[in-house]
Parts: structure tokens; sequence; C-alpha cells
């Protein structure tokens, strides 16, 4: 078995500052995950322990996700694009 991982980097234990560049599609899946995450369970401690057990999730440092959930705007369906510079976009994601 190979050593080398070429397309993956490895996450810190906190899952903060990532080895490489978080690619757009990434971020946005992991805001929009973690919104689904965080509306299902109705409070924002399990957001923690589904960052920490999810795999591409740990790419994306959990402040920043934390700061884009904080910036829901509420009622109806909304899904984040962008990437990291991205807003809340209207209407469902179109990748789960």
């Amino acid at each position: 078995m190979p050593t080398e991982r070429p397309f993956l980097t490895d996450p810190s234990p906190a899952g903060e500052r990532p080895a490489g560049a978080v690619p757009d599609a990434l971020y946005d899946l992991a805001v929009n995950r973690a919104w689904l995450v965080v509306r299902g369970v109705g409070h924002a401690d399990a957001l923690s322990a589904w960052h920490a057990r999810t795999r591409f999730a740990r790419r994306v440092p959990l402040e920043q996700v934390r700061r884009s959930l904080a910036t829901h705007p509420g009622s109806g369906e909304w899904h984040w694009a962008g990437g990291p510079q991205g807003t809340w976009v209207p209407g469902r994601a179109s990748f789960p």
C-alpha cells in the first residue's frame, strides 16, 4: 500500500489550519452539511462532534464553518455557495 496520499491533506487534531487550500466546493459542502446537523439536532454543541468524526469536514477549519453558520438568514430553504467568501443563497444546494 502506498504511503503517499497525493490528493489528501492531513488535518490537525483540532480541525484547524489544514495543510492545503480548501476547494470552494468542499467548503460549501461542509457548511451545508453542518447546517443540517445544527438544524437536525437543534443545538450547535453537536457541531464539534460532527466535525471531529467527518473526514471531509476536518479539512475545513471549524471556526470558519461556525462563522458562516452564524450568518444564516433564518427561516426558509437556504444553502451556502461560493467557498469561504461565499454567502447564503435561497433554495437547495444542487449537491447534497
